[in-house]
């Protein structure tokens, strides 16, 4: 056997004052805090913006001008279960799914409300 072979497989030395080994415990802790910082970094303020989202969807009406992923502007004129009819010009009406909606520009002729 190759000497480096040996000295991978050899065991680490140990201190001169005995070995340490850390708890369990102490990585369970670690384990669950790192987890916690995960959960309120990432997935609380998602959860979050989903929830504001679905809430933007389910208080979409008829006369709201809306703005679709793909960029088209429209004003909604009817409002089913998973799809919205929306008017993009005169006589052009256009269905499109429900999750296509990126943003509410007006509610019902309103002017839309200044987000800073």
């Amino acid at each position: 056997m190759d000497m480096m072979m040996l000295l991978a497989m050899a065991p680490p030395p140990s201190s001169a004052g005995g070995s340490t080994q850390q708890s369990p415990y102490f990585m369970i802790g670690w384990l669950v805090i790192m987890m916690a910082i995960f959960y309120m970094l990432f997935m609380r303020p998602q959860q979050r913006r989903e929830k504001e989202r679905r809430a933007m969807l389910e208080g979409i009406r008829s006369g709201d001008r809306v703005i679709f992923s793909g960029g088209i502007i429209g004003i909604v004129t009817n409002v089913k279960e998973k799809t919205f009819v929306i008017k993009v010009a005169d006589n052009v009406k256009v269905e499109v799914i429900r999750g296509a909606v990126s943003r509410v520009i007006e509610k019902g002729g309103q002017p839309p409300e200044s987000v800073e």
